[in-house]
C-alpha cells in the first residue's frame, strides 16, 4: 500500500474509532505515514518528552548521536548534538558536543523559547556542569557556567538540579563525571534546586534538599532515605514550576511527591503527598495530569487530573484506554493528548497513541519492537514529542537493526 492509499486507509479508520469504535494496535488496523529520519551505523535519540525538539518552522529536529550501546555513559564518553533538516532529505547537522548526558534525557538539548534559531544543551568542562547557547544561523556561542533542566516560556530562565547528586541516587538520570559532594548526607541543605538567568548566567539556590525533607510528611522517610530533585517543568505562564522529590528505600526503590513552587522557590504545594507519583505534565498554568496510585478508590495506577494545590485531586482521565505508564502532552486545544506504552507483550512493542479526552477513544500511531537488550537504564522510550505545528510526532525507537533512531510519525488529518 502507498504513502497515500495508506494515509487515506487509516484516516478512514480513525474517523470509525471516533465514532464509536477504538482503534487498537493488533487488530487490523493500519497506521499513520512515518519513516526514520536517521540511519545507522552511529546510534541517534532525542530523550524526553517534554522539551521542544522541532524549531518554530518544523524544518529542523534536534537530537543526538553515538557511537555505541547497552552501558553507562563513562566521564570521558563525548557524544555529538545537532539536528535533522527535513526539507533536504533529512540531513544531519552537528551541531555540537557534550559530555554530559545520559540515556533517558539526553543533554537536556532544546530549542530555547521566544527565539527561532537558537538551542541549548548542557556539558561538563572540568569539575563543572555548564550549559551552552547557540544559535544555528550565526553561529554565536554562549557558554554558562551552570547547567539547565526546564526553560521558562520567555526563554529568559531555567530552573535546574543537582545533576552529580541524582546520579548518585537514581543512576540513568543525573550525568557522570563529578562526584556528589554530600553523598554521605541525606538530606543536604546546601544542594537542591536553582534558579538559573539565560541572559546573564547567574544562578542561587531556590529549594534545597533539606527544605524538601522537612516539608509536610514524607512517608517512609527512613534514617538511610537518601532525597534529591529532579523532573522539574515550568508552568505554561512561567510563574511555577513543577518537581518531583524523591527518596530512597531500604529495598533499593523510591517514592517520589509531586510539588509545585513559585520560580523563587516559595510557595511549596504537595499535589501528589503519598509517595506515589511519576509522569505528568502541565494541562494549563492551574491543572496537572499526572500518573498516580491511590486516589478516588483505585489502588491501582491511573492517569489523574490535579488541581495546583495541595491534595488537588479531581478527576481520573481515560482509566482502561489511556495507557497509565507513558509520556504525555496535551495538543489540539487540550482536546487530545499524546502518549506512549512501555513494551508489552510478548514481541515487547512499545505504542505511541492519542487520547480523545471528551470521547474516551484511542487511536495508536505505531508500533516499535523493543529488543530485549534494550532494558534498564538503557531501554529505549518512546518519548514522543509534538512538533509546534503539531503535523508531525518523534519518538526514539530501535530501527531494523540499527540501534535507536529517530521516528517521525505524520499526523496530517487527524484532527479534521
Amino acid at each position: 500500500m502507498d504513502t497515500r492509499n495508506s494515509r487515506r486507509h487509516f484516516l478512514s479508520l480513525a474517523t470509525t474509532a471516533l465514532g464509536g469504535g477504538i482503534l487498537r494496535a493488533g487488530e487490523g488496523a493500519s497506521f499513520p505515514p512515518r519513516r526514520a529520519i536517521t540511519r545507522g551505523p552511529s546510534h541517534h535519540w532525542f530523550g524526553y518528552y517534554d522539551k521542544l525538539q522541532f524549531d518554530p518552522s518544523d524544518r529542523f529536529v534536534l537530537g543526538m548521536r553515538v557511537g555505541f550501546e547497552h552501558r553507562s555513559p563513562l566521564p570521558d564518553d563525548t557524544i555529538e548534538v545537532g539536528m535533522v533538516d527535513l526539507e533536504e532529505g533529512d540531513r544531519w547537522v552537528p551541531l555540537g558536543s557534550t559530555k554530559a548526558w545520559n540515556w533517558q534525557q539526553g543533554c537536556m538539548l532544546q530549542w530555547i523559547p521566544g527565539t527561532r534559531s537558537k538551542v541549548i544543551w548542557n556539558d561538563r568542562e572540568k569539575d563543572r556542569f555548564v550549559c551552552h547557547l547557540l544559535d544555528v544561523q550565526t553561529g554565536e556561542k554562549q557558554t554558562l557556567p551552570h547547567p539547565v533542566y526546564a526553560l521558562s516560556p520567555d526563554g529568559r530562565e531555567a530552573v535546574t538540579c543537582d545533576f552529580s547528586r541524582v546520579a548518585d541516587c537514581r543512576p540513568g538520570y543525573g550525568y557522570a563525571g563529578i562526584p556528589d559532594r554530600f553523598s554521605h548526607v541525606m538530606a543536604p541543605a546546601e544542594t537542591g534546586i536553582s534558579r538559573v538567568n539565560l541572559e546573564t548566567g547567574a544562578a542561587r539556590l531556590i529549594l534545597s534538599h533539606r527544605k524538601l525533607a522537612e516539608t509536610g510528611v514524607v512517608p517512609e522517610n527512613h534514617p538511610t532515605s537518601k532525597h534529591h530533585a529532579y523532573h522539574l517543568l515550568v508552568g505554561p505562564d512561567g510563574r511555577r514550576f513543577i518537581l518531583l522529590h524523591r527518596w530512597t528505600q531500604p529495598n533499593g526503590g523510591h517514592l517520589t511527591r509531586l510539588i509545585t513552587a513559585n520560580l523563587d522557590g516559595s510557595d511549596l504545594r504537595i499535589v501528589i503527598p503519598n509517595g506515589y507519583a511519576s509522569h505528568f505534565i502541565w494541562r494549563d498554568a492551574s491543572h496537572i495530569l499526572s500518573q498516580a496510585r491511590g486516589w478516588l478508590g483505585h489502588q491501582n495506577w491511573g492517569n489523574f487530573l490535579f488541581e495546583d494545590k495541595d491534595s488537588g485531586v479531581i478527576a481520573e482521565i481515560g482509566r482502561g484506554v489511556l495507557d497509565s505508564g507513558g509520556h504525555f502532552t496535551y495538543l489540539h486545544q487540550n482536546e487530545w493528548i499524546l502518549n506512549d506504552t512501555y513494551p508489552q507483550g510478548v514481541r515487547r512493542l512499545a505504542t505511541p497513541h492519542l487520547y480523545h479526552i471528551a470521547g474516551n477513544r484511542r487511536i495508536d500511531l505505531a508500533q516499535f519492537p523493543q529488543p530485549a537488550e534494550y532494558t534498564g537504564e538503557w531501554r529505549v522510550d518512546c518519548h514522543p514529542r509534538l512538533s509546534r505545528k503539531e503535523r508531525w510526532v518523534c519518538v526514539d525507537a530501535p530501527h531494523q537493526g540499527t540501534g535507536r533512531q529517530l521516528h517521525l510519525i505524520d499526523l496530517e488529518g487527524i484532527f479534521g
